[in-house]
């Protein structure tokens, strides 16, 4: 397993529609794995293929709590089959933007069709905040971050957060 570097914003990279996979192969396999390490190692508790610049339709989750199945989750090909109309209000941050937090507002619960790791066709039916990270995440695989799901006025605070941060950055490299 390795480590990847995460792409973050402003890269156009993150705009890019992610592709179906075609198999859950070995390759794929090496993939998630690298995802799953590179997120434990940000930290995070969830990544996308295309976070780390391959546009793939991946995903893995690892919440570490009783709310999620034992163990991390692989997510390939997500389709949301069903949302519910109760919305819920949550604190999101991103490891493509980072220490930027804000609340999104979402559907509550989800069912969601899948590949798991052994390309297996499954369901899951999440709610609280694996529902929010699964959302989240999927959001990803159309180019969607949450800032895009912000008021102009928000999106734009944290934008020139991330702005001061990269150019203190290079200041304090140079």
């Amino acid at each position: 397993m390795a480590i990847l570097p995460i792409i973050t914003a402003p890269s156009p990279k993150l705009k890019a529609i992610s592709g179906e996979v075609e198999r859950v192969d070995d390759d794929v396999r090496r993939l998630l794995d690298d995802m799953l390490e590179t997120m434990y190692a940000a930290p995070g508790i969830g990544l996308t293929a295309i976070q780390v610049g391959v546009p793939r339709r991946a995903i893995v989750i690892d919440l570490g709590r009783e709310a999620q199945p034992a163990g991390p989750l692989f997510l390939v090909n997500p389709e949301i089959a069903w949302s519910s109309e109760e919305l819920l209000e949550r604190e999101e941050g991103c490891l493509s933007l980072p220490d930027q937090y804000a609340d999104v507002i979402r559907p509550s619960e989800v069912k969601i069709g899948y590949l798991d790791y052994d390309n297996v066709r499954r369901e899951i039916h999440a709610d609280q905040i694996l529902s929010t990270c699964i959302q989240h995440e999927m959001d990803h695989l159309d180019g969607i971050l949450f800032v895009d799901r912000l008021s102009a006025v928000k999106r734009n605070i944290i934008v020139r957060k991330l702005a001061k941060a990269r150019r203190q950055a290079r200041y304090a490299t140079a």
